[in-house]
């Protein structure tokens, strides 16, 4: 069975990712479209829920690739991100030969370190051949991560290959589709930025939020995702720790929907908040009169 081939222009682009679900604005499908053409990583970043980490499964998906996620965190290792060694399988290895009398050291040191001792990381696991053709690499939350795994990454994305010492260089036939996110929760290196192509993913506007809504939701009815979609654009403009993204969005309006709600009341809506902000302190500066200006303008039929 053969595999999708890569979109041919920007419009085939967004139709592509549309047919997942996935309805971006032409400037982001135009940095996809030319990160995919160029084979260069794609670099993003912007606000938790903005959907930049779903752009990543929607092409594995829609191109019938391999998803290879490493999620990034502080103290992130080369042992949790390329590769490590099963020592207790070499150690019973080196048990059993010596038992059997084999003293063969270099023999048994060539052994030890074969493939099939090697676990592969996710890193490591985007750089091996597939049938259904490169992998997509994600690379999610980079800005977890400390400076000096950035700094091993450079090099990975520079060459897309892998030294290891006792085995040998692995090296991508065809390099990986890679997608980079970040949150900004401390800036990325220029050097790294400077070998992506760069977008940032910003909310979208009403109209595509609501777009979004129906799309995903199909069930949900075109008052109540209006009011919903209105309800959060006017949260976004408060002054909050953490302002709601598409993906919070979704999850209220699907928790509403099975609420059954027809509308927005302060009731229904005093209920589910916590759908929307994950943050006390948000909350709480949204109850009272601000609650009520907000609902009483998003269900307006104006």
């Amino acid at each position: 069975m053969s595999t999708p081939a890569l979109p041919a222009s920007v419009d085939a682009m967004l139709e592509l990712l549309a047919s997942r679900g996935y309805l971006a604005e032409r400037a982001l499908a135009t940095v996809t479209y030319l990160a995919l053409r160029m084979g260069r990583p794609l670099f993003l970043e912007g606000e938790a829920g903005v959907g930049k980490t779903e752009i990543a499964k929607v092409l594995a998906a829609a191109l019938g690739r391999k998803l290879i996620r490493l999620q990034c965190y502080e103290g992130l290792d080369v042992a949790s991100a390329v590769y490590e060694w099963n020592s207790a399988a070499q150690m019973i290895s080196i048990r059993l030969s010596e038992a059997a009398g084999e003293t063969d050291r270099e023999q048994l040191a060539a052994d030890i370190f074969a493939d099939r001792y090697l676990i592969k990381r996710p890193l490591l696991q985007a750089l091996e051949p597939d049938v259904a053709g490169p992998p997509v690499l994600l690379i999610d939350e980079l800005d977890r991560a400390d400076e000096a795994f950035e700094a091993y990454l450079l090099e990975i994305l520079s060459d897309f290959q892998v030294t290891i010492p006792e085995f040998g260089t692995v090296r991508a036939p065809h390099p990986p589709i890679v997608i980079i996110t970040s949150n900004r929760t401390r800036e990325i290196h220029d050097a790294l930025k400077r070998r992506c192509l760069y977008h940032w993913v910003d909310y979208p506007s009403a109209e595509r939020e609501l777009a979004i809504v129906k799309s995903r939701l199909p069930g949900i009815s075109a008052r109540l995702s209006q009011q919903v979609v209105r309800f959060v654009q006017a949260l976004r403009e408060q002054d909050f720790y953490k302002s709601p993204g598409v993906a919070e969005t979704l999850d209220w309006a699907t928790a509403l929907s099975e609420l059954d709600a027809r509308s927005l009341t302060p009731q229904v809506v005093g209920d589910t908040l916590g759908a929307l902000l994950k943050y006390q302190d948000d909350i709480v500066r949204m109850q009272g009169e601000s609650l009520q200006k907000v609902i009483k303008d998003a269900t307006s039929e104006n």
